[in-house]
């Protein structure tokens, strides 16, 4: 069925470009044969595979027409899941689908189904000369597809080494208390505070301006980190931020190990005072003086 794909997501990322530092001009690129040098214009660029023993492939769009795609002009649906069985790492970027004429049915149906099931659907579909993998859910009375990778595009963890380092019942709960500080975050306010930052920068010069001063990041040290602290620390903040109270509390410190103090030895090894020592004997030996009897 005929569908229209609309962008679901933009980048705000902003974009440099190359400049000669000396006198400010801009560093282009040139596409140049490697053979004869020429200079190509793009209408006289191809494509091709390179081979494991370095020879080019030549694959042109007529070969790539030729394949058989049966997801070049519809999405196949495959199965449907509940939401939680999509691991995210698979989801890539996504869009909005839209349907008009003989796909204007289809679409409605598929839609309800979504809804009323609370299942996504797990789908095929062509692009950019590929079959791809997606995820079909709604949002907001329309049908979102998100790409997804294959399974196999999908690297085990296995390779990741992960930290051997013990941690204390404590620092866990600490870490806990911290996550349930930060719970109920509204995502919707959160914004790219380097990204306005940067604009800042970019207008001040355009302006012939200096640029605002930041304040200076706080040098790294190389000491122990006290973990206990700086998860109280993170709720203090996190708490002052939402406007709560930054009161919390106290987090539990780590018990230390008490060493037992050696028994004195017999010896005269061990420096004894010996001024304190008899006066505490004298003090126990003295019998409390009494007060003389009054004459009558």
């Amino acid at each position: 069925m005929p569908i229209k794909v609309f962008p679901a997501t933009e980048s705000h990322n902003i974009s440099f470009r190359q400049i000669h530092t000396a006198d400010g001009g801009c560093i282009r690129y040139r596409k140049v044969c490697e053979l004869d040098g020429e200079e190509l214009s793009q209408e006289e660029i191809g494509r091709g595979y390179e081979t494991a023993t370095g020879t080019l492939v030549p694959v042109t769009d007529a070969d790539l027409d030729a394949m058989p795609l049966p997801t070049a002009k519809a999405i196949e649906i495959v199965t449907f899941v509940p939401t939680e069985s999509i691991d995210p790492i698979q989801i890539g970027a996504s869009y909005y689908l839209s349907a008009e004429g003989v796909a204007a049915k289809p679409y409605e149906l598929l839609r309800r189904a979504l809804q009323r099931s609370s299942k996504v659907a797990v789908a095929k579909f062509a692009w950019h000369n590929r079959e791809r993998l997606g995820l079909l859910r709604v949002l907001d009375d329309v049908i979102a597809l998100h790409a997804m990778l294959w399974p196999d595009e999908i690297r085990s963890t296995d390779q990741v080494p992960v930290p051997d380092v013990s941690v204390s019942d404590e620092e866990v709960d600490a870490a806990v208390a911290l996550a349930e500080t930060l719970t109920g975050h509204d995502m919707s306010q959160m914004h790219d505070e380097y990204r306005a930052a940067l604009e800042e920068v970019i207008a001040a010069k355009a302006g012939g301006e200096r640029p605002p001063a930041l304040e200076p990041a706080e040098p790294s040290s190389a000491q122990v980190v006290d973990l206990m602290a700086m998860l109280e620390k993170s709720v203090q903040d996190a708490k002052t931020i939402r406007g709560e109270p930054a009161t919390v509390h106290p987090m539990p410190a780590k018990k230390k190990a008490t060493a037992k103090k050696p028994a004195a030895k017999k010896t005269g090894s061990t420096p004894v005072d010996t001024k304190r020592t008899t006066a505490k004997k004298t003090a126990k030996k003295t019998p409390p003086k009494r007060s003389p009897p009054r004459s009558a």
